[in-house]
């Protein structure tokens, strides 16, 4: 190999133009562009989200009902009478009770079975892979209260399909949606049967940007499916796991249409979500201040407790 001379190497840098950084007026220029491109989401976001937030805060403060329709020299400020009106309601700490048991259960129910389908229709063994995926995503798109009404068909005392299943292995029928004890779950079973399709199809997508030589260097140093799953796939996509709990967390926090439409929030309360008591405080009792107090709860509760799950994430090292 022949040294190349020192004065060749250094004309040859020399004639190398050095590289300047993007500045002034380019940079402004940069900048402008870059807040065009985010701008109409930024609009979006204040249009939608921040003043509404705003705007119910605002209304929670007052004594906004029916009258106030009328004539808005009704309205009264009430400071925060109404949220002291809420705290001292049995009603509404039910309803806290009760979507907090649907967010505690439903969210793991929801996330293992979508799990579970997107590793199963992953595999390569799966025949028909696009069929089985449509058909798991089909209830997600369906018609809500249409499938809520084939549900309440199905865990019909008399009649329904469960109840004949488990009328077969000699055990006695189940009232689903007539007793306190067994509601939370039957609306459990459609819910986790609703949704689960739309975070399989997440995922899925996940999924399948795993390389295939972890799974092969896994297998290699003895590992079984369990272990793989395990130190493979759920370090992998762990960020994705946490945006689908949140999402997860967020969407049980807002359950509203599925006990509104299969047992009206009986029997005796036992299915009253935080939203079922907005709506009837503000569209059935037309206290729509009281309802607005309730919908900045929600938000709040909802805001605690997606912070706590992205804390835990980050100590964990799902994200950094």
């Amino acid at each position: 190999m022949t040294a190349q001379p020192i004065g060749t190497a250094v004309a040859d840098t020399a004639a190398v133009p050095p590289v300047r950084r993007a500045g002034g007026r380019a940079g402004r220029a940069r900048e402008r562009a870059a807040w065009g491109f985010v701008a109409p989401a930024l609009i979006a976001i204040g249009v939608f989200f921040a003043i509404p937030v705003f705007a119910a805060l605002l209304l929670s403060l007052t004594d906004f009902d029916i009258y106030a329709l009328a004539d808005l020299g009704n309205v009264r400020f009430v400071g925060l009478q109404n949220y002291e009106r809420l705290f001292a309601n049995p009603l509404f700490w039910g309803a806290m009770k009760n979507t907090g048991l649907f967010a505690v259960l439903g969210v793991p129910l929801s996330i293992a079975a979508s799990l579970a389908a997107a590793v199963i229709l992953n595999a390569r063994v799966v025949k028909w892979r696009p069929l089985w995926r449509v058909m798991f995503f089909a209830p997600y798109v369906t018609t809500l209260v249409a499938t809520a009404v084939l549900w309440n068909y199905l865990l019909h005392t008399r009649y329904g399909v469960i109840n004949w299943a488990i009328s077969s292995i000699g055990l006695p029928p189940v009232d689903w949606l007539g007793q306190p004890s067994t509601s939370i779950p039957a609306i459990l079973m459609f819910v986790v049967w609703k949704i689960f399709g739309y975070n399989m199809l997440i995922f899925l997508a996940v999924l399948q940007t795993v390389p295939d030589d972890l799974y092969e260097a896994a297998r290699i140093d003895g590992a079984g499916p369990w272990k793989r799953f395990v130190h493979v796939t759920l370090p992998a996509i762990a960020p994705t796991l946490l945006l689908v709990s949140i999402i997860s967390v967020a969407g049980f926090f807002q359950l509203f249409a599925e006990p509104y439409v299969m047992t009206q929030g009986g029997p005796a309360q036992s299915t009253v979500t935080v939203l079922y008591f907005m709506y009837e405080e503000g569209f059935k009792w037309w206290n729509l201040g009281s309802a607005s107090a309730v919908a900045f709860i929600l938000f709040v509760c909802i805001l605690a407790v997606t912070l706590v799950q992205l804390a835990v994430a980050k100590r964990m090292g799902a994200y950094e």
